[in-house]
C-alpha cells in the first residue's frame, strides 16, 4: 500500500458517519443554494439597525457554516446590523452578484480578491473563517478503476460548482502541478447540494471537486467512500496539496470602495465573526449544532454535533489573515489561473485585519 493509499484509507473514516447527517440533509430539503435574490436561511426581514446583504456562496456547504451561526446566536443584531443573508448559487455567482450591487458583502473564498486585482477590479476581504478549503476531487462511479490520478482526466469532463469557482481552479491548479494543460480536461457547471450529487452519482460527469456534506451524501447513496484522487479536508491533505499549514478559504469582502465608505459597518460584521469564531472554539459541537436552523441537522442533531466537531479543526480561531497564507493561495493563483499568471500583486491590498482590533 503506497503513502496516499494509506492516507485516503485514513481521511475515509469519518465519511460513513457524515454520510448519515448528510443523506437527512438532502431529505429535508436544506438547499445548498437558492437561486439569485432569495433570502437564505436566516434573513434579517426588515429588523432595526444598518442593512447590510451578505450574498453566500452556498449557505449549507459547512465551510460557510460562521455565517449563518453569526445570524443565530444573534451577534450581527447585536453590533447593530440589520443582515440579510442570501443564498447564492456558487462562489463565483456570490461574488457576481456583488459586483453588480445585489449585495454589499460576499461570505466567499479569500481567492477571489487576488483575481479581482488582476482585472483591476479592487475587492478586499476583512475576516477570515476557514484555513482549509475543504476540497476534494472525487471519481465518479462508472471510472472507478479508470481514473487513477490527474493524469487520467485528460479527455475528460470535470464537475465543478461553477466556471471560475474555487473548486474550478482547484481543477486547474492540480493539472498545472501534474504538467498538464488546462484544456486537457473539461469542467461542467454541476452547481453544489443535490444537482451535484446528481451529477456525479448518475455518471453526467467523469469526477467532480465537491464539499462537505455533497461527498456524504454521494458516499451513502453510492454505497461506498466514493474514490478520492486529492483531498484538502485536512490539514495532512493541505501540506500534501498546497505546502502550506493555512490555506485562507471562506472570508467576508467586498469592494474595496464600500469598506472605505462603510468602515464602521465593516468593523461590525467583522466583529461579528470573530465572536463567533471564538464561541466555536470554546463550545462544543453539540452546543454549536444546537444554535443552527433545526434543518441543517436534518432531524439528528446528534450526529450533526460531531460533524461540526470535526469541522472545527480548520476554522480559524480569531478571523485574522497571515502572510503565510495569503502567500500560499497566491502562489496557487498563480499556477492555476492565467489571468493571475506573473501579474504584480499587491497582497496588501487584497486582505486586511483592520477591523478585528
Amino acid at each position: 500500500m503506497t503513502h496516499k493509499e494509506t492516507r485516503r484509507r485514513r481521511l475515509f473514516r469519518p465519511l460513513t458517519l457524515l454520510a448519515s447527517v448528510a443523506l437527512a440533509l438532502s431529505a429535508c430539503g436544506a438547499p445548498s443554494a437558492a437561486p439569485p435574490g432569495q433570502g437564505g436561511t436566516g434573513a434579517a426581514g426588515g429588523g432595526e439597525g444598518t442593512k447590510v446583504i451578505i450574498g453566500v456562496g452556498g449557505q449549507t456547504l459547512l465551510t460557510y457554516l460562521p455565517t449563518t451561526l453569526a445570524q443565530e446566536l444573534g451577534y450581527y443584531k447585536e453590533e447593530g446590523l440589520n443582515v440579510e443573508l442570501q443564498d447564492l448559487q456558487g462562489g463565483s455567482k456570490a461574488l457576481t452578484a456583488m459586483v453588480g450591487g445585489s449585495t454589499n458583502v460576499t461570505s466567499g473564498y479569500y481567492e477571489h480578491t487576488i483575481q479581482m486585482q488582476a482585472k483591476n477590479q479592487p475587492i478586499k476581504a476583512f475576516v477570515d473563517m476557514g484555513e482549509s478549503s475543504g476540497l476534494a476531487l472525487i471519481v465518479a462511479p462508472k471510472n472507478e478503476g479508470q481514473i487513477k490520478s490527474i493524469a487520467d482526466l485528460k479527455g475528460k469532463n470535470v464537475g465543478v460548482t461553477s466556471p471560475g469557482s474555487s473548486t474550478d481552479m482547484f481543477v486547474k491548479f492540480l493539472l498545472a502541478k501534474n504538467g498538464m494543460q488546462q484544456a486537457d480536461a473539461a469542467v461542467s457547471a454541476i452547481g453544489a447540494g443535490s444537482s451535484a450529487v446528481a451529477a456525479v452519482e448518475q455518471n453526467q460527469v467523469d469526477a467532480a471537486v465537491m464539499l462537505e456534506p455533497d461527498i456524504s451524501v454521494l458516499a451513502k447513496r453510492m454505497g461506498h467512500d466514493p474514490v478520492l484522487l486529492e483531498d484538502v479536508r485536512t490539514v495532512e491533505g493541505l501540506k500534501e496539496v498546497f505546502d502550506t499549514d493555512s490555506w485562507p478559504s471562506s472570508s467576508l469582502y467586498a469592494k474595496t470602495e464600500w469598506l472605505d465608505k462603510n468602515k464602521e459597518t465593516a468593523g461590525k460584521l467583522a466583529k461579528a465573526i470573530k465572536r463567533t469564531l471564538e464561541f466555536i472554539d470554546g463550545h462544543s459541537g453539540e452546543e454549536i449544532a444546537a444554535k443552527m436552523p433545526e434543518k441543517f441537522a436534518g432531524g439528528d442533531k446528534q450526529l450533526y454535533a460531531k460533524v461540526i466537531e470535526d469541522l472545527k479543526k480548520t476554522v480559524s480561531k480569531d478571523g485574522s489573515f497571515t502572510e503565510d497564507g495569503v502567500q500560499a493561495v497566491l502562489k496557487t493563483q498563480r499556477v492555476a489561473n492565467p489571468e493571475v499568471g506573473d501579474k504584480d500583486i499587491k497582497l496588501a491590498d487584497t486582505y486586511t485585519n483592520e477591523f478585528l482590533k
